[in-house]
This record gives structure tokens, sequence and C-alpha cells, in this order.
């Protein structure tokens, strides 16, 4: 006898595809099949009264986030669910949350290299948009090369082809890092050569190709930002290069002091954490006949050791640096833009940052004093 299994399968193969949501008929078939599975519900969702957010509701996007425990995951997260409702917004992680993760939304294990739980989770939760947010950094990435071309490609292809199967709108974020020395740098503009020397920048261009490849095949919704470097109070240093950006505020209040890895005159475009975020949600929202491209640039500032140092010091006048470039990072930060080039996401979708120098410096020394000052009390 047929297994339930092997029916769905041709039946799947006969209607040359998935079941529109809206009309209900068969659709083209829009990339390669992977077998159906079952498996039992995943993420028992609370619903609660306290607000119209807190609730789940169709006519919000049900978003899934990889890699959440990273530094972006868990404050986009927190953003999408006072637009969308808590239980509207999943993230997942291979890592132990903390409490306060835990506490403040549905978070499940997930491991991007997992096809077959990954998909269950997708399916079983209703989602339809996917952040894909996991990766290793530049120079993580350099110290272990296998292992980022397993998690930076092969988890790409797995998310890919998940986003493709149930017609999720996919938003992988790219990096200055997608960029080599041959590249256009002060301003690196959204189409030049790109060609980087890193397994991270290699990785960024293929998830680049990749996406704009399904969307323009398959007609994939692929929506990609290249981040500059993301300056925060809320996660530690991850291993980017340009994490120097943020230890030198830990630094500057802990002791006074800081050892910088790259050259004082080593200018990087940079952004504020909370621009990051709006600007990944506006675009996430933007109509998709306004996007001209899938790929964007966004910028914000950018500085050099040295102009970030001199800012930190109209605060802590003591503030010492010094500087013992690093031979790996420095060679990266000397292949990658110096300034972005955003003046097509600023047209296409109105992007405009709000934080520049002067207004970062402020917010993250005032943003670290709350932290230390909470922590003492606790």
């Amino acid at each position: 006898m047929m297994s339930a299994h092997m029916m769905l399968w041709q039946l799947r193969a006969a209607t040359k595809g998935s079941f529109c949501r809206r009309c209900y008929r068969p659709q083209p078939q829009q990339g390669p099949l992977r077998p159906l599975t079952w498996s039992p519900r995943q993420l028992d969702r609370k619903e609660t009264n306290s607000c119209p957010s807190a609730t789940s509701n169709t006519e919000y996007p049900r978003v899934f986030i990889t890699g959440g425990l990273g530094q972006l995951g868990v404050g986009l997260a927190q953003l999408l669910r006072k637009h969308f409702g808590r239980n509207n917004v999943i993230l997942s992680d291979i890592k132990k949350p903390p409490d306060e993760v835990l506490n403040s939304g549905p978070f499940v294990y997930a491991d991007v290299l997992d096809y077959k739980n990954l998909r269950e989770l997708v399916v079983n939760n209703r989602i339809t948009w996917l952040i894909h947010y996991s990766a290793l950094l530049s120079a993580i990435g350099e110290a272990n090369v296998t292992l980022a071309r397993s998690v930076n490609i092969t988890g790409l292809h797995n998310v890919l082809d998940i986003a493709l199967e149930n017609s999720l709108r996919l938003f992988v974020p790219s990096t200055i890092g997608a960029f080599g020395p041959s590249s256009p740098r002060n301003p690196t503009p959204d189409l030049c050569i790109q060609r980087p020397r890193t397994i991270y920048g290699v990785s960024k261009v293929h998830t680049e190709l990749m996406g704009e490849y399904y969307h323009h095949k398959y007609g994939l919704d692929f929506r990609c930002l290249r981040y500059p470097g993301i300056i925060s109070a809320d996660s530690e240093p991850g291993g980017g290069t340009t994490d120097y950006a943020i230890q030198i505020f830990h630094d500057a209040l802990a002791t006074a002091k800081f050892t910088c890895y790259l050259r004082p005159d080593t200018r990087l475009p940079m952004m504020h954490v909370r621009d990051c975020h709006r600007a990944t949600l506006e675009f996430l929202q933007a109509p998709a006949e306004r996007l001209s491209m899938r790929t964007y640039n966004i910028g914000a500032m950018s500085f050099t050791p040295n102009e970030l140092a001199c800012e930190i010091r109209k605060h802590l006048p003591s503030f010492e640096v010094t500087y013992a470039p690093d031979a790996v990072r420095q060679g990266i930060a000397d292949s990658w833009p110096m300034s972005f080039d955003d003046s097509n996401a600023q047209g296409d979708w109105g992007w405009k940052a709000e934080f520049q120098l002067r207004e970062l410096v402020e917010d993250m020394l005032r943003s670290i004093k709350e932290q230390k000052k909470n922590a003492a009390v606790s």
C-alpha cells in the first residue's frame, strides 16, 4: 500500500508546486523539492491579553530569527515584537538563552545545518518572514575556515530552500566584508567589483548572488542589506574586525586605557545598533515595487580609531589609547570600504541614519554606565 508520505509527494509533483495562500490554486513549481515530513508542534505559544502587540495575529508577519543570540538578534526581536506582537517573533540559536531572553518571548533551539528541524520549525509555527543571522564573523572565520564555510554557505542554502518552499520573505544581511582590496573604497557603491579575501566576505558575496538568483529565477522575496560595523552596548564583541569600536567604550569606563588592534588612521563605516535595527525593519516592510535591487548598502558614519578616541576624551579626558596592530585584522580592515554610498537605499525606500559620531559616543557611554550601575544594585 502506498504510504501517506508518498501520496503527498506525488500530489505535490502533480500540482507542480505548492498552493497559494490567497487563492488556494496550485502554483508553478519554484525550485528544488525535498521530501515532506511531519513533526509534533515544537513551540507552545502562550497568548496574553496585556496589549494588542502581545497576541498572535494573522495580520502581522510571523518572524523566525536564526542566530538570535548574536549581536543583533535579541535587539531586533524586541523591536519586531513591539510592532508585530510578542508571540509573532521567534528567536532561535544553538546556545542556551539567558533568563531575560527566555522570558521576553518565544525561543527555540535551531541549528541552521539541520535542514529537517529548521523546516519543521518554519512549518509548525506558520512562519512568513525568515531573518537569517547565523554566521561566523571575519576574524573567527579566518581561524576556522572549514566551520565558517559550513555555517555561512551550507546554512544559507538550507534557508534559501526552506524560504522558497514556503513562500517566505527572506532577509540575510551582508557586510562591508563583501568587498575587497580592488573595490572602490571611499565611497563604495552598491554595484562594483568585490573579490573579498576572507571566507566571511566570500560567503557573503555568495549570499548576495544566490539570493538574487533565487529571486530572479523563482520569484523568492529575498532582501539583503550590507551592514557596516555595528556598535551596541548590549552585546559583547563577537569576533568581527570592527569590534574594537565596542570594546573601546568598556575599557574606557573600566580602566581609562585601551589597546587597539588597528592603526589609528584605519577608517571604516560604522552604525549605531538602533539605526541598524530600524533599517532592517523599514527594509523588510518596504513594498517590493519600490526596490530597484535586492542588495543595498546602508551607511551612517565613518571614523578612525583615533577620531573615536578623541570624541571619547571629550567625556573622559584622561582616556589613553595605545596601538598594537594585529596583522590579520589590519589586513582585513585595509581591504574593506572606508565609507558606503547608500544613495540607492535613501532613494528607493527612504533610508536615513539618525546617529552620527557625537550621538553614538554619548549613547554608548551612558548605556554602559547604566548597565554597570544596574549590575551593582542587583
